[in-house]
């Protein structure tokens, strides 16, 4: 007989929608990282992601929002940057509680597990 073995469910979280995906754990954390450093910039390189890339990720949320997730600021005096909209405070805070919720879910689950 084998020894009592434990198991646990590891689970990543995508929202979806009809172009693919469009929210996972790694776009919502370029979201903070813009709202920490107010710019795209310095939220990539914090992340060590090609500015292009962070933009081009920026640019087909925004497209595929009801309403953009973060506003580009044009530069001038102090320069241009970036800052959360709204809507891109209330994605990552409902991401993070749908997250919690499954995740809290199959912490449950896990108990029951036996092979």
């Amino acid at each position: 007989m084998s020894e009592n073995k434990k198991y646990s469910i590891a689970v990543r979280i995508w929202v979806e929608e009809a172009e693919g995906s469009f929210l996972g754990i790694g776009r919502v954390w370029l979201l903070e990282n813009i709202g920490k450093t107010g710019s795209i910039t310095n939220a990539a390189k914090e992340m060590k992601m090609a500015y292009r890339q962070a933009w081009q990720l920026v640019e087909e949320m925004n497209k595929r929002a009801e309403s953009p997730l973060v506003q580009k600021l044009l530069g001038g005096k102090g320069g241009g940057g970036a800052r959360l909209t709204e809507a891109g405070e209330k994605a990552i805070q409902t991401f993070y509680e749908i997250e919690k919720r499954i995740k809290d879910f199959a912490q449950k689950e896990t108990q029951n597990l036996k092979f």
